[in-house]
């Protein structure tokens, strides 16, 4: 039988693949372990190559990184699931009005504090600030989340009144309330992928677990996550 594969992620993945390789282990496929953490300390840990991954899970451009590295074998990667970024506040507090682009940088210039992560989510919210003038404005005003911890649960603490983070990671924190989506003109969305390891010595059960991530029948678990498929 094959070993039990080994993978890591990025937080926003965590509860989606732990459905996936329930399912795949249902199937009878290979036993599978996941390890979650901020998606920038998912990749330095593979990078380095001192741990033995079969699997790497993280955003499409980080993953191309690490093929380009020769830390993921050529041919492996695979794109997972679409991932969008919502907005949300304290359970029970006023939503603002974010159904378009000057309603939600209207809203962030209101806000006394806006949090958003380490992830890719939190690098576009950046550039979006920046391009429409407030980044300096908003700065003092704004919290990033430590790697690996959800804005929901800063939101819920009361230390944030605004928070933009990816919706798969505010699905399933209580005391928040989702307001919905970005407005399709400014919609940060986010591809995963995910790749082989380089090395990994279970390379084709690595492959096949890979193939059923992206089959249609993987699709259901990851619109029940606040995903869509790739």
């Amino acid at each position: 039988m094959t070993a039990s594969l080994q993978g890591i992620s990025s937080m926003a993945t965590r509860q989606v693949l732990a459905d996936l390789s329930a399912a795949w282990q249902a199937r009878g496929g290979a036993p599978v372990a996941i390890e979650s953490v901020g998606g920038v300390d998912a990749a330095k840990r593979v990078q380095a190559g001192d741990e033995a991954f079969d699997l790497v899970f993280l955003a499409s451009d980080a993953i191309d990184k690490l093929l380009s590295a020769g830390r993921v074998a050529a041919g492996s990667k695979v794109d997972l699931m679409l991932s969008s970024t919502a907005v949300a506040v304290r359970a029970g507090t006023a939503h603002p009005d974010i159904g378009s682009e000057d309603a939600v940088r209207a809203a962030v210039l209101a806000a006394p504090t806006i949090g958003y992560s380490t992830g890719p989510s939190g690098v576009a919210l950046q550039k979006l600030f920046e391009r429409w003038g407030i980044a300096d404005e908003v700065k003092a005003r704004t919290v990033q989340a430590p790697p690996g911890v959800p804005v929901g649960s800063l939101v819920a603490q009361g230390q944030v009144a605004l928070g933009f983070q990816q919706l798969s990671e505010l699905i399933h924190v209580e005391g928040i309330d989702i307001v919905g989506p970005l407005p399709a003109a400014i919609a940060i969305d986010t591809v995963f992928s995910a790749g082989v390891v380089a090395g990994s010595p279970n390379a084709e059960a690595a492959r096949q677990l890979l193939a059923f991530m992206a089959s249609p029948d993987a699709a259901e678990a990851k619109r029940r996550q606040g995903m869509q498929p790739a």
